[in-house]
């Protein structure tokens, strides 16, 4: 690979100084035409590129966003990362992308890597471990910093920060009633992500909509972990054991063998049980029957997470507000429901 030259290099071997040779290859007046295109047809010939991280310490901006996901293999997080990135290069903003696989030291790690000059502002979801151990001291740390974050999906309310989420909550409560106006009355709710804000919320919901319609909460038709495994073998139970007319599903592992384990048992779906989950990946619309899912619109958080945190970066108010940006969701009926 051919050597890349330094300001150093080029001023000596041209006997100008360091700043000269900076000015003209920042296109300054102060330099006369001719000795500025001197200077950088040299600079071009030598291949010489600029020292980014020195020019941003200097000048305070990157304009380069920093985005963490919990999981690379969640299409939901895919999803929103293409609305934030088309958002960034719709401002002229980079995106550098780190995963933190669900872990809190990796999410500290990468927050204190990026932190040093590299980024100007963080997009993230919450890792699963940080929301388990209620540990948040690392994000009011880069806050504290003067470096903003906007945080999507998985938030803490102990973090003053601008947040962008869907209305779980809203969106659990008008899904059961929907699942209650097919005449369904044994609705199982089945989750494995109760270790998440999200997957509480979604809880609330489902809790909600059966105490507004005078439904009795059974307990034996509700499987609450955080543990994929556990939950195949309890949902398992939950069909030889028990009657059950609709499942309420608040995730995609969740909805997805549910269904599995309810055809595999013969159970007609959805004349016999109607399956509504919390998720819209590729596999709701390629399973048979195709699923009935809440449509979180990933792309539009994503797009307004950039929105948000672009605005701060460019802002010139000294005191900040927050907000919390609410994503409207959507029920989409595909074949796991009956036809109201």
């Amino acid at each position: 690979m051919k050597p890349k030259a330094t300001l150093k290099q080029i001023a000596k071997e041209l006997n100008v100084s360091v700043s000269t040779v900076s000015k003209a290859l920042s296109n300054s007046p102060e330099i006369s035409e001719p000795t500025k295109i001197k200077i950088q047809e040299f600079a071009k010939l030598k291949n010489y590129k600029p020292n980014n991280v020195a020019i941003n310490l200097k000048n305070r901006s990157t304009k380069t966003i920093g985005v963490i996901i919990p999981n690379i293999l969640n299409p939901f997080f895919a999803k929103v990362f293409s609305g934030i990135e088309s958002k960034a290069n719709e401002k002229g903003y980079n995106v550098i992308t780190c995963i933190s696989n669900e872990s809190l030291e990796k999410e500290i790690h990468t927050m204190d890597m990026l932190s040093n000059g590299t980024i100007d502002g963080f997009i993230l979801s919450i890792s699963e471990e940080t929301q388990k151990k209620q540990e948040f001291k690392h994000f009011k740390d880069i806050i504290s910093e003067g470096i903003p974050i906007v945080m999507f999906d998985r938030i803490s309310d102990e973090v003053n920060c601008d947040k962008v989420v869907v209305d779980d909550f809203d969106s659990s409560v008008s899904a059961v009633n929907h699942l209650i106006k097919l005449d369904c009355k044994k609705i199982a709710l089945v989750s494995s992500i109760d270790n998440l804000s999200v997957g509480k919320l979604r809880a609330q919901g489902y809790i909600k909509a059966l105490n507004d319609n005078d439904i009795p909460i059974n307990k034996d038709l509700i499987i609450r972990t955080d543990n994929p495994d556990e939950f195949d073998f309890r949902m398992q139970e939950l069909l030889d054991k028990h009657e059950i007319d609709a499942v309420f599903a608040l995730d995609e592992h969740t909805s997805t063998m549910a269904m599995k384990l309810a055809i595999k048992k013969g159970i007609k779906i959805p004349e016999e049980l109607s399956v509504i989950g919390f998720a819209d990946g590729v596999w709701s619309r390629r399973m048979t029957p195709s699923l009935s899912t809440i449509s979180q619109h990933g792309v539009e958080i994503g797009e307004a997470a950039a929105k948000l945190l672009i605005e701060k970066l460019e802002s010139k108010e000294e005191e900040y507000t927050y907000t919390t940006t609410v994503i409207k969701t959507e029920l989409r009926q595909r074949d796991s429901t009956k036809k109201l």
